[in-house]
């Protein structure tokens, strides 16, 4: 049987801008699968993993700034489609969510794949709706269209988010014999007129009178997708104004006019007076690195921080006024309001940098092989064009210290976990013909290898697999590094290597255990090639964790006067 108000809610879908949506296989989801797979405008992929399938949506809606749809069967299906839920709120990405359901009657009836549903994401969804379970009455066919354009207005609003609905189908799930699926051509449609906040010309007044007072200017963008616009401002401040602006590598807003090595002198007590800001200015989402973030904790600076909703965001536990507009049109009035800053502040931040750029390349190359040393040479060899992304835990970390990347960093900072990795990565490959690039630990890697497990080609992504054959995280944390318990209960010791992942799915594969392995791999590492590339790079946890110690003492040395 063929269920109209399924056809409309796809209908409406198309309409409103959704183009993908990851299916996973599933019976009770047999009318939203068909409904979109044989909708011409929209583009389908399976894939069987819900985990995977969720993070691969994620990495896809990451790209294309538009909802991608998600459909799953019921019972616990859904329940994996959570972790990436999360990410994607946090992450401010839009998702929109179709779980199919038991009809009410039959949930906690000891009927097969029935879980309760509904509400089933609690507060890492914008709001959750239930579908009508019949379409005895106009008015129920009415109120499913009704929740389809909410549901996708809602997913799409500032600040962006996944979106939930549940629909409760009952048999029979499949058309009979002769029946056709018609779209409606116009589905009936609402948009929301946008609102746009800004600051009222006597706000403004007030915060030049505040900024009147302002010496040390620091400006710190968090996690965002490249901005060219904001970028040339913040390049301006910077140099016109000695504004100091610190951009840790998920900014994506690094150029030669911003500080990038921060991670390497934050937090040294004896430079705190010379580093220490008098106002601090934020906008974008999370900030990556640790020194950074305690170190303003420290300060007594005032904190702006720039947020179009009005929402609060108190990272740095100083917050003092919201600005309700967006980041270009403040820093595009910044520059034309604010007076020039103290020049011995700004040249105090650029001269740590300067030092700790001569001196890092130079003692990485002294260095013996290991993740660090390896990932600076290798990330020269990335192209500028290629989409980096980077896995939590060490690899966004190291990335981080070694400063200023071209290319574009993505990494799921929403809630910072290792899963999902591959999987995200995989969804960006789906929106792009240029190269992917994931920078991938052996524990996230492994973790989620249902990434590949689907019939799409992958021709432009390549993997960096950083493989030390544990959880090396954990020797550079004070507390796990000194218990007895470390290597059996912290770090999570495994052979594993991934030359078998590669045969079976039939991906290039290349193993460096030195430098002069490392230069062979990357040679035809970009080659164009019909699979994707994997380049495992395989170190111990310990001698990792001895060279990160040995490159910090040794920069440190060389950056004190």
């Amino acid at each position: 049987m063929i269920i109209q108000p399924i056809l409309d809610l796809v209908a409406i879908c198309a309409k409103k801008g959704i183009e993908n949506v990851i299916l996973s296989p599933g019976s009770r989801c047999a009318p939203l699968t068909l409904a979109f797979a044989r909708h011409p405008d929209i583009h389908s992929r399976t894939i069987s993993d819900e985990r995977s399938a969720a993070f691969i949506a994620l990495g896809m809606a990451q790209q294309l700034g538009q909802p991608v749809a998600l459909v799953c069967t019921s019972g616990s299906a859904a329940l994996n489609y959570y972790p990436a839920i999360a990410e994607a709120f946090f992450q401010r990405v839009p998702l929109l969510i179709l779980t199919a359901d038991r009809p009410p009657e039959w949930i906690d009836q000891w009927d097969g794949q029935t879980i309760y549903q509904e509400d089933v994401f609690g507060k890492h969804v914008k709001k959750s709706f239930r579908f009508p379970d019949t379409f005895a009455f106009e008015e129920q066919v009415w109120h499913a269209g009704r929740i389809a354009n909410e549901a996708i207005n809602l997913a799409k609003q500032f600040p962006a988010g996944p979106v939930h609905i549940n629909i409760p189908l009952r048999e029979p799930f499949y058309p009979a014999e002769g029946e056709k699926f018609e779209f409606p051509e116009h589905p009936r449609e609402f948009t929301p007129v946008s609102s746009h906040s800004q600051l009222t010309e006597e706000s403004l007044k007030h915060i030049k009178n505040r900024l009147s007072e302002v010496k040390r200017l620091l400006i710190v963008p968090g996690q965002q997708r490249p901005n060219a616009q904001i970028q040339k401002l913040l390049d301006q401040l910077a140099s016109r104004q000695n504004v100091v602006v610190v951009s840790d590598t998920i900014s994506n807003l690094q150029s030669e006019h911003t500080i990038t090595l921060h991670d390497h002198w934050l937090g040294r007590e004896s430079l705190h007076a010379e580093l220490a800001p008098d106002m601090v200015i934020s906008f974008g989402q999370s900030v990556i690195s640790k020194s950074l973030k305690q170190f303003l904790r420290k300060s007594t600076a005032s904190h702006w921080h720039i947020q179009s909703d009005g929402q609060s965001r108190d990272t740095f536990q100083h917050l003092t006024r919201i600005l309700p507009t967006n980041p270009t049109e403040f820093l595009a009035w910044l520059g034309e309001n604010l007076r020039e800053q103290d020049q011995d502040f700004s040249q105090n931040w650029k001269n740590l940098e300067q030092k700790t750029a001569a001196a890092l390349p130079t003692v990485l190359e002294s260095s013996d092989f290991g993740e660090y040393p390896a990932l600076h040479f290798l990330l020269k060899k990335i192209p500028a064009e290629s989409k980096l992304h980077l896995a939590n835990s060490m690899a966004v970390r190291y990335v981080n210290l070694l400063g200023m990347r071209p290319q574009e960093i993505i990494c799921n900072r929403g809630t910072s976990g290792i899963d999902g990795s591959n999987s995200t990565a995989v969804g960006c490959t789906f929106t792009t013909k240029d190269p992917v690039t994931l920078l991938t630990g052996d524990m996230a890697f492994f973790y989620d290898r249902n990434a590949f497990w689907h019939n799409y080609a992958l021709p432009n992504l390549r993997i960096v697999l950083l493989n030390n054959h544990a959880g090396g995280i954990f020797r550079l944390i004070d507390g796990p590094a000194k218990q007895p318990e470390l290597e059996e209960f912290f770090e999570t010791r495994q052979k594993l290597n991934a030359s078998h992942l590669a045969q079976e799915f039939g991906f290039g594969y290349s193993l460096a255990k030195n430098q002069a392995e490392l230069q062979i791999a990357l040679k035809d590492f970009y080659e164009p090639s019909l699979f994707p590339k994997i380049l495992e790079i395989e170190t111990a946890s310990p001698k990792n964790a001895e060279i990160l110690k040995l490159v910090k003492e040794r920069v440190k040395s060389s950056t004190v006067d």
